[in-house]
């Protein structure tokens, strides 16, 4: 289950920076796909963002943010955002353009 709400939010954020996009459920949430490559989701009410390594370190001094874990494992690059810091429009799409800024240098997962 994810915040439609939040992912609705995001979706209106990608469409007014006309960016393409293609939704896909992961992970029990939302995932975000630019140029057919995870960008950023929404898992529960908050939301997950590829972010990259250069970003990273800086990323996790930001009110909210937290390492992205997954099976328990630190996924580097990827970091986890609480809703709480997401009230703004302007604070989601800060998010938002992080994650796109490593879009274009992210590799494309092996399918």
């Amino acid at each position: 289950m994810y915040d439609e709400q939040l992912a609705e939010r995001i979706g209106k954020i990608l469409k007014k920076k006309r960016v393409k996009i293609e939704e896909k459920k992961m992970f029990g949430g939302l995932c975000f796909m630019v140029d057919g490559k995870m960008c950023l989701g929404v898992n529960k009410d908050d939301i997950l963002g590829r972010v990259g390594p250069d970003a990273y370190a800086d990323c996790l001094k930001q009110k909210g943010c937290s390492k992205m874990l997954f099976t328990g494992r630190e996924m580097k690059g990827f970091v986890h955002v609480k809703k709480d810091v997401l009230k703004t429009e302007k604070q989601l799409a800060h998010w938002v353009d992080v994650c796109l800024v490593f879009n274009p240098k992210a590799k494309k997962s092996k399918k």
